[in-house]
């Protein structure tokens, strides 16, 4: 069975990374640029040029960098089944990366007086979390009922439940449907 959300989330947000990194490493507008596209207004920022290179490069870098590893999620899982071992370490390394990132921002923004960045923030690690925690419970649904198994699972239950209720009716015992009535 492939992972249908698993998929569609690695895409939303290898997109929205790689989004964010192009808008950063626009010339002319930079970092305020990609802060507007997450809904906050740079203009209060005390000490740096939020457009200058030492700013702008590592963190379109970083962005570039989350935006591959979502995309490399996207990539495994098309082509792993969620009963391998390292199924979900790749998904792992992207959240974290992604959430570790989210975390830079907020910080290098409070440290240059841009308001407003902590709600913009939280939401985004919010949807980030929800997004870790939809792909982490379809992987682990998809593991635990393969139809295959899920089948060879309900049929020897059946199996056994009419082996016990043939073995009652033979010893004469009374089962579970006899007791007390008689």
């Amino acid at each position: 069975m492939r992972h249908v959300l698993t998929s569609f989330l690695s895409v939303h947000w290898a997109i929205v990374f790689a989004l964010l990194a192009l808008v950063c490493i626009d010339g002319n507008r930079g970092v305020a640029a990609a802060l507007g596209l997450l809904g906050v207004t740079a203009e209060g920022a005390r000490a740096v040029n939020l457009e200058n290179i030492v700013v702008v490069a590592p963190l379109a870098t970083a962005l570039l960098v989350v935006a591959v590893l979502f995309f490399w999620a996207f990539v495994d899982s098309l082509i792993s089944d969620a009963s391998s071992p390292g199924a979900d370490s790749v998904v792992r390394i992207a959240f974290i990366s992604a959430s570790g990132l989210m975390s830079v921002i907020l910080i290098g923004g409070a440290a240059q007086g841009i308001n407003g960045l902590f709600m913009v923030v939280a939401v985004q690690l919010a949807a980030l979390l929800a997004s870790y925690v939809a792909m982490l419970a379809e992987r682990r649904s998809v593991a635990a009922l393969d139809e295959d198994d899920f089948h060879a699972t309900a049929h020897n239950m059946a199996k056994a439940a009419a082996h016990n209720s043939l073995l009652s009716l033979i010893s004469g015992r009374a089962g579970p449907a006899r007791k007390g009535g008689r």
